[in-house]
């Protein structure tokens, strides 16, 4: 008990020493004071220094590593996608074979400029081959798209619903891509009724239209920017 007295006796008395250390430094040089004040001293002024450099040259330098490492996550996740594409070239390359010969096939679907009267010969006929009579077939104004022409045609056929249920299947049936939209039916009298329709008829463009209409694709995006 009086060994334990003692050491708390002692640890105070070094305690008192040391904070004497802190008095009576009014007046004196720092050089002169005591060994704890100057080290304390000296810790402020470290710490200071170490504040300040942070904030004057360490902090745009820590922005610069954040923008790094985000950099680095965004390439590392590119990568990771790049290996991935890379993994599945072979399939990519199927699939891009299968879509051009996709395409081709569809492309043979679109008459060319000189076929059109012979499309439109071929309506014409899918109608009257059904005993239907037009009382309307006006082609509109012909609509230039990046990769081909639409032609719409308004129509209006007469007869039984049987007839025109066939004459929608033979459009369906054509060898080239043809459209029906806008379908209105009406009843005339027992068993004749009203078709009225635009039919879209479709043909691929030729060299000089095709260039045509790239440089007015050209044009009207410069005038968006």
């Amino acid at each position: 008990m009086m060994k334990n007295n003692k050491a708390l006796l002692n640890k105070v008395q070094v305690i008192q020493a040391w904070g004497q250390q802190y008095t009576q430094l009014r007046g004196r040089h720092p050089g002169l004071w005591p060994v704890a004040p100057r080290i304390t001293l000296f810790a402020v002024l470290l710490f200071g220094v170490i504040a300040a450099g942070a904030w004057l040259c360490w902090i745009d330098q820590w922005e610069i590593l954040d923008h790094e490492r985000a950099q680095e996550s965004e390439l590392r996740t590119l990568f990771r996608h790049k290996v991935g594409q890379a993994q599945n070239l072979e399939a990519l390359r199927q699939k891009k074979a299968a879509v051009s010969d996709r395409v081709e096939a569809l492309g043979r679907q679109l008459p060319g400029k000189s076929e059109m009267d012979a499309m439109l010969s071929e309506i014409n006929q899918a109608g009257t081959g059904r005993g239907l009579q037009f009382e309307l077939f006006k082609p509109e104004q012909l609509r230039l798209r990046p990769y081909y022409a639409e032609l719409p045609i308004a129509i209006k056929l007469v007869g039984n619903y049987h007839a025109l249920a066939g004459f929608v299947s033979d459009i369906a049936n054509l060898p080239r891509v043809v459209t029906i939209d806008h379908l209105v039916i009406n009843q005339q009298k027992e068993g004749v009724q009203s078709f009225e329709a635009i039919v879209h008829t479709y043909r691929y463009l030729d060299k000089e239209e095709a260039s045509e209409q790239a440089k007015r694709l050209l044009a009207s995006q410069k005038k968006t920017k």
